[in-house]
């Protein structure tokens, strides 16, 4: 298979941290969208994915436009899902620096077939708890 070239690229320069105000108390914060999109590299047709961000915050939160315009830099990108999971998952690590975030991506059916691909991530703080 002849793999299609990459339009743009994702932009991770678009995403934001805000301070938590409440820095040193654990919540949860989950981020959902049915409107992620990016395209197959091979036959460089859309794929489509409900994208679901958990994350406890250490002393930043996500700016939400700035995730939406980040989200939206995959839509002419050829990627494979598991590449688009850790994407996603080492930019937010860089920009928030969290506790604890998953990035679970449900893509829709293609073939018969639909995969989900999630990542974990442990800061060395929440691993010690």
């Amino acid at each position: 298979m002849k793999n299609t070239p990459v339009f743009d690229k994702v932009t991770p320069s678009l995403l934001e941290a805000m301070p938590y105000q409440y820095a040193g108390k654990d919540i949860n914060v989950c981020i959902e969208t049915e409107e992620f999109t990016c395209l197959c590299p091979w036959s460089g047709l859309p794929d489509y994915a409900y994208l679901v961000i958990n994350y406890t915050p250490s002393k930043t939160v996500v700016e939400l436009k700035s995730l939406k315009m980040y989200v939206q830099s995959f839509r002419m990108v050829g990627m494979v899902h598991e590449s688009v999971v850790n994407k996603i998952m080492e930019d937010l690590v860089k920009t928030l620096n969290p506790k604890i975030m998953t990035v679970e991506l449900e893509f829709g059916i293609r073939g018969g077939i639909t995969t989900t691909v999630s990542a974990e991530y442990y800061s060395k703080k929440a691993k010690g708890k």
